[in-house]
């Protein structure tokens, strides 16, 4: 009896139709939305450094029409003591501003945790409402509150025996002006980060902290070889954001200090603003800003790259 023999699988692997299922589909997917975000902010990029390279003050503004000065901009933006000092204190101010963003939102992550529903909802509802606020709103309503004159906190400190603070001005010393600075910020940035924070902790097996327990660690212990370990992707994915944000922050002292901070308060988007439209040079303002986005791509291809090895690992 003639047993048939089946023809040999002779079609290509590239042509098989799973391949494009399985390895070509993801990019097909992905490639429209690339294609949209990146026409979107394509044009505005390269206008910014096409007027980067260029002097363009208010005569060619008039004119329409830039005087070509090549990297002359860059050169000019990197010799200035200012912009070494703006640097300087602008990385600083966000360090401090993400580090105390992470650890307090943790906490107040942790503490969630361990409160009733009601409570929870409260807390959370409160935090919903302080995110959900305008940023010129809030900032208005912390400069009424830090006012030398009116402000409630003078009062507080002053009626409390910390100090005399009647008419205390927190700007004059740059120091002081910063630490507001910080708190604004950071009890803006609160809330997003403490629903990501705690949104995470839901999602760590509690089988794992009870056997953590019943092996002898304490709450701190569980916390760093449990719990911390699980949600470094959150923390490093809330990090990369709570730095892109701070880095260019500019409504919160530039609201502050009622539209004119001295250069002891400048932040590199404050410094660009000020090159641009204060004393009119478009071309210096831009190359600031140019040179502001690089540092934050440098920052977030550190972060994403650090995210892929933890997906890889988990």
């Amino acid at each position: 009896m003639d047993m048939a023999i089946a023809p040999p699988d002779l079609e290509p692997a590239s042509t098989r139709p799973g391949l494009f299922r399985t390895r070509l589909l993801p990019y097909a997917l992905v490639i429209p939305s690339v294609a949209v975000i990146g026409g979107i902010l394509a044009f505005p990029l390269g206008m910014l450094i096409w007027l980067s390279l260029q002097h363009y003050g208010l005569r060619e503004l008039i004119q329409h029409q830039g005087d070509w000065v090549g990297l002359g901009n860059y050169g000019a933006i990197l010799v200035d003591p200012l912009f070494h000092q703006v640097i300087v204190r602008t990385l600083l101010f966000t360090f401090a501003c993400v580090a105390l963003t992470v650890v307090l939102s943790t906490l107040v992550a942790l503490l969630l945790q361990r409160v009733s529903r009601v409570v929870r909802v409260i807390v959370m509802s409160s935090l919903v409402f302080v995110w959900a606020t305008p940023v010129i709103v809030s900032v208005d309503i912390w400069q009424w509150m830090f006012d030398y004159e009116f402000g409630i906190i003078n009062y507080l400190l002053t009626q409390l025996h910390v100090g005399n603070f009647i008419h205390h001005n927190w700007f004059d010393n740059p120091l002081q002006g910063w630490s507001v600075l910080v708190v604004v910020v950071v009890w803006g940035a609160i809330p997003f980060v403490t629903i990501t924070v705690f949104a995470g902790l839901l999602q760590v097996p509690s089988d794992l902290v009870d056997a953590a327990q019943v092996d002898g660690a304490g709450p701190w212990q569980s916390f760093r070889y449990v719990t911390a370990p699980m949600l470094k992707p959150i923390f490093l994915i809330v990090i990369c954001l709570s730095t892109i944000w701070d880095f260019g922050v500019f409504n919160q002292p530039y609201v502050l200090l009622n539209q004119r901070p001295s250069a002891d308060y400048y932040t590199i988007a404050i410094y660009s603003y000020r090159e641009s439209f204060g004393v009119t040079q478009y071309g210096l303002g831009a190359s600031i800003a140019v040179l502001m986005v690089i540092v934050l791509v440098i920052v977030t291809l550190f972060y994403v790259r650090e995210t892929l090895k933890v997906a890889e690992i988990q």
